[in-house]
């Protein structure tokens, strides 16, 4: 029986487990994969404050997680199946846990094109994840598909290895911060393919080439290419919690000012919830209130 479960382990999740660590609740968090989460598909964090020179993202997780081992929280490297919100309990692969409130740091999933050749090609060339397999593309030709942030910095992580990175944009202009704009176009290994979509990726046993369309003219084409790195958005990981929490269309767990979702005593912190702006940053900052809030619950809840 614990005070507080956390499931997820990205930066919300740890930042969530420090705050409870602090406020002594026992605390258990519950993490399918590993410590993390996205985040360490991007290599360096560039906007976190107080890292001049930007911090590489293994190495923030890692003192994130030192912090909270030492303040005596345990993670469990377990796949969250089924949750109780009535009775505050979490099951698991390996075991169910008890507790007495529960916050959600699910995160999100990268968003697919849904465009035929994509599911046959993933590994194969497909990839959505360019801090992973970038040193693969070494002297190749490789594509990349979104205009925010997360694509913009994989973009010029892929520049150290790839011959050529082509970003293709279904709109007239890229929607990433003006700074990383102006490195993108100051980078000669960089083209702009720009009101274009890809309809299709061709390739037998890997990504040879793609087709794509013009949206002002309606022409396809087909262009070479060895690699298509994806970056169109996320899909918050929050299945499991359909008809169990308020969600909004898209899937985000909708929450209060305090991160209280529609079940008392379960909050939500970071990119599973709804929200307008998706950071590091602003994962902590949940991650802190979320923590916070269910200590005030929980010691309301005690008198």
């Amino acid at each position: 029986m614990y005070d507080l479960l956390i499931v997820g382990a990205g930066p919300a999740g740890l930042t969530a487990a420090l705050y409870a660590g602090r406020s002594r609740l026992k605390t258990l968090v519950l993490e399918k994969i590993g410590v993390g989460g996205k985040i360490l598909m991007t290599e360096v964090i560039e906007n976190f404050p107080g890292f001049v020179d930007g911090i590489h993202t293994a190495d923030l997780i890692k003192r994130m997680e030192g912090q909270i081992r030492k303040l005596g929280v345990n993670i469990a490297l377990e796949e969250v199946l089924e949750i109780d919100c009535k009775l505050k309990s979490v099951k698991t692969n390996a075991a169910t846990h008890l507790a007495d409130a529960i916050i959600i740091a699910t995160g999100a999933h990268p968003r697919k094109l849904g465009v035929p050749g994509e599911d046959k090609l993933t590994g194969r060339g497909v990839s959505y994840c360019a801090t992973c397999d970038g040193p693969l593309y070494r002297d190749k030709f490789v594509v990349i598909v979104g205009g925010g942030n997360a694509m913009a910095e994989e973009a010029l992580y892929l520049t150290r290895f790839a011959k050529s990175v082509n970003i293709i944009h279904r709109r007239d202009q890229l929607r990433a911060s003006p700074i990383l704009q102006e490195k993108l176009k100051e980078n000669k290994k960089i083209n702009f393919t720009l009101s274009s979509v890809i309809t299709e990726i061709i390739g037998s046993g890997k990504v040879e080439a793609m087709k794509i369309k013009d949206l002002n003219t309606s022409q396809e084409k087909i262009i070479p290419c060895d690699g298509i790195f994806i970056y169109v958005g996320f899909i918050p990981d929050t299945v499991f919690l359909k008809d169990k929490l308020k969600l909004d269309e898209a899937g985000f767990i909708i929450t209060g000012q305090d991160l209280a979702t529609s079940q008392e005593g379960i909050f939500a912190c970071g990119d599973c919830r709804s929200k307008t702006l998706y950071q590091v940053i602003t994962a902590c900052g949940d991650g802190a209130v979320a923590a916070d809030s269910a200590y005030k619950y929980l010691a309301n809840k005690s008198r």
